[in-house]
């Protein structure tokens, strides 16, 4: 199945945001992790949320997370210490997304996990027990869901943990993100440059937590905003908070130099168009917000900017191989896109000929699917998205926020 995509001419709207998949997936291990278990507000609905309510529920002997990678990091680490045993599994690329490293680092402080199929990649048999913790030197390069893993369950092992992380640490905000929840449900974590060190101790309940709004879903509607024709476009975003603990907020300052204007208002913010000011070449480090990258990839080549975004070596273990769907897909809309030793990727303006009416494959990632919809506002014949389903894994209602604000999806 694909969505046609046609794009209204004026842009003018209110979008009631989805809330964040990164703060509701922590929340709800650290909940779980307390002795008693408190109501979370605005939780997310999306795929990846979803997937762990039902594990930690109804914690049944095989656990499907679907294509949730998150969920796989985050329950693996959880179920590790608890009792009984479990099966985790997925979709078929999760079964090629790698889990090596963190298995090895819970096996390190006494997890007792098997792989069921392939060495080092899921499914995985987990026999939980009592973790006696301990200390791991870890490589800061991995992915963040590792580390906030690991983070999450220090305080309820044996002897705590001391995590110390090696070389240059990535996604930064996000481990950030994991320690300021972990001290907002009552725990100590001390940090000594890149070593965090967690004392044995209890979580607390906290009552009335609310998750806030998704900047990473709001970045799709920065981008509706920079590539629109209508120079009083205007969009209201509810629920971000300029005070976020989410790291991709910083998409306000990177949209700044793209055309976005961000006014911030007692319910959200308001986006208006001005002048792009950047400069071409556009030279970006993505290393703190790679889920951001796809979306300034699409606005720089529409908008005719040279650029070169270092910090993209996770992109290739995400839901796909995000830098070479990115080169595919615009290779289809006439943009040659250059990869440079799987961590960057550049454009200098070269072109091609472009297919007469293409159709933008997903790969299963919800995140091509919305980053290239925008694409349409640039275009008299609109656009084509395949297998538009995939938008629920964090964004379930993007489409028919689109319908709203004047979109024709057919």
């Amino acid at each position: 199945m694909f969505y046609n995509l046609k794009a209204p001419n004026a842009l003018k709207t209110n979008v009631l945001l989805p809330a964040s998949k990164s703060i509701s997936n922590r929340v709800l291990i650290l909940n779980a992790l307390c002795n008693r278990h408190e109501v979370i507000n605005n939780v997310s609905e999306c795929d990846d949320t979803e997937v762990v309510i039902k594990a930690l529920k109804e914690k049944s002997h095989t656990i499907d997370i679907g294509a949730a990678g998150t969920a796989m990091r985050f329950l693996t680490a959880y179920i590790s210490g608890q009792k009984g045993n479990h099966t985790i599994t997925g979709t078929e690329r999760m079964k090629n997304r790698p889990i090596k490293i963190l298995v090895e680092a819970l096996r390190s402080i006494g997890a007792d996990i098997e792989y069921i199929e392939k060495e080092g990649f899921p499914p995985l048999l987990i026999k939980g027990r009592t973790l006696k913790g301990g200390s791991i030197n870890l490589d800061g390069s991995v992915s963040s869901q590792y580390i906030s893993a690991l983070l999450m369950i220090g305080p309820v092992m044996t002897n705590g943990l001391r995590l110390n992380l090696i070389g240059n640490v990535i996604s930064l905000p996000y481990i950030n993100l994991t320690i300021k929840l972990m001290r907002y449900y009552g725990v100590i974590v001390y940090e000594e440059g890149q070593t965090y060190t967690i004392p044995p101790q209890q979580y607390s309940p906290v009552k009335d937590f609310t998750v806030e709004s998704d900047w990473s879903a709001a970045s799709y509607w920065y981008e509706m905003i920079a590539l629109c024709k209508d120079d009083n476009a205007s969009v209201s975003l509810s629920g971000l908070d300029p005070g976020s603990m989410q790291g991709d907020s910083s998409i306000v300052g990177l949209f700044e130099k793209l055309g976005v204007e961000t006014t911030f208002t007692p319910e959200g913010v308001t986006l208006t168009k001005k002048k792009c000011t950047i400069d071409s070449p556009m030279i970006f480090d993505f290393i703190a917000m790679p889920d951001i990258a796809q979306t300034a990839v699409v606005v720089c080549v529409m908008l005719g900017i040279k650029f070169r975004f270092t910090g993209l070596q996770t992109l290739k273990i995400k839901e796909t191989d995000r830098l070479n769907a990115l080169k595919t897909e615009l290779q289809k809309f006439g943009y040659l896109i250059d990869i440079h030793n799987e961590n960057s990727l550049e454009w200098n303006g070269g072109r091609c000929e472009p297919e007469i009416s293409p159709v933008v494959s997903t790969y299963e990632d919800h995140r091509m699917a919305m980053a290239f919809a925008p694409i349409s506002l640039c275009t008299d014949n609109g656009i084509k998205i395949s297998d538009p389903e995939v938008v629920s894994k964090s964004y379930p209602v993007f489409w028919d926020d689109l319908k709203k604000t004047g979109f024709v999806i057919s």
